[in-house]
């Protein structure tokens, strides 16, 4: 099974943030734009999520648990920087506890960036997400015939 036939679950960390790309992820789940029609579940298990949404800039108190949550996805598996605050820190970036964006963490596939992000942009990101996904499946799926 490709993950074109598979419905894409995501799970959503804020890492500290305004709240303003988190109001947005809910407004692209809800009925307005309706991402669930492209069979986009939202997931509290990183064992069952495919995506990793990232909203809000990583500080001292918070890498710790974006790792965890990166660690226990299974592969393959992608991430999605919502927000410049993700990005790469954002208003928040000169704050004196603040590392950066989600990429000084872990590694970051897709950048939607945005103040706060628009719903558009982020089924943008996750539309492209799903193309890294089938394309780190292929590798996978290639590295275990020549194992």
């Amino acid at each position: 099974m490709t993950f074109a036939t598979k419905s894409p679950w995501v799970i959503h960390y804020d890492a500290s943030s305004c709240n303003g790309c988190d109001i947005e992820v809910l407004a692209a789940l809800c009925p307005g734009y309706d991402v669930e029609r492209f069979g986009i579940i939202n997931t509290g298990n990183p064992k069952h999520a495919d995506i990793f949404l990232v909203t809000g800039s990583v500080n001292e108190r918070n890498i710790e648990v974006v790792k965890e949550i990166y660690n226990q996805m299974v592969e393959p598996k992608v991430v999605v920087a919502c927000g410049i605050c993700a990005c790469s820190g954002g208003i928040f970036h000169d704050c004196y506890n603040v590392i950066g964006g989600v990429d000084q963490a872990i590694p970051v596939d897709v950048y939607a960036p945005g103040c706060a992000v628009r719903p558009e942009a982020i089924i943008d990101a996750v539309v492209q997400g799903l193309g890294v996904l089938e394309e780190k499946s292929k590798a996978l799926q290639a590295q275990k015939k020549g194992a």
